[in-house]
């Protein structure tokens, strides 16, 4: 299948999961991955449609969180709480004047995506925005795609510059991604 196939396909199944559900599972399997980690400053994002939503982990972990705001195909980081707008497709972000933090801050980074294969590459809506915001990061950040177990395929169609994610957050647990030596 094509990345174009295979979106379609996954919005179809991902919208007929229980979502609500699937989101407390992988909040507290988060909870406890990220304390044994003890990471301290987690990007979260903003969920929309049927994405997983990591925010109740904000009352499960204590931490300093953040969230993106999408601006000319790069992602920047701002510190939570904050006045929150809502994006062209629906979205909430941070508005454009709250302050930015550097990348360097980060610990965690959790990582939307329409699904994602056991290797930890990303089926995202196309626009790359991740993939550039991931090549950024420090090594020792870590990064975790939120997917529901439906949505873990063997293996996705992927570009040269697509940066997979270390590990996968699940409602079965956090494992690392096969792209990843312990």
């Amino acid at each position: 299948m094509s990345k174009a196939e295979l979106r379609r396909w996954a919005k179809e199944v991902r919208k007929n999961l229980p979502t609500g559900t699937l989101s407390q599972e992988v909040n507290q399997h988060l909870a406890s991955f990220l304390q044994e980690h003890r990471a301290q400053h987690i990007l979260l994002y903003s969920a929309f449609g049927s994405e997983l939503d990591p925010a109740a982990l904000q009352r499960l972990y204590p931490a300093a969180y953040y969230l993106p705001r999408a601006r000319t195909y790069q992602l920047e980081v701002h510190p939570l709480p904050c006045r929150l707008v809502k994006h062209k497709y629906g979205f909430w972000e941070p508005a454009p004047e709250t302050p930015k933090v550097a990348l360097e801050v980060l610990d965690a980074v959790l990582v939307p995506g329409l699904a994602f294969d056991s290797w930890g590459h990303r089926l995202g809506y196309g626009q790359g925005f991740y993939d550039r915001f991931l090549a950024q990061l420090r090594p020792q950040t870590l990064t975790l795609g939120l997917v529901p177990e439906a949505l873990v395929l063997p293996e996705l169609p992927h570009d040269p510059w697509d940066v997979p994610v270390q590990f996968l957050a699940t409602e079965q647990g956090v494992r690392p991604a096969r792209c990843v030596t312990l």
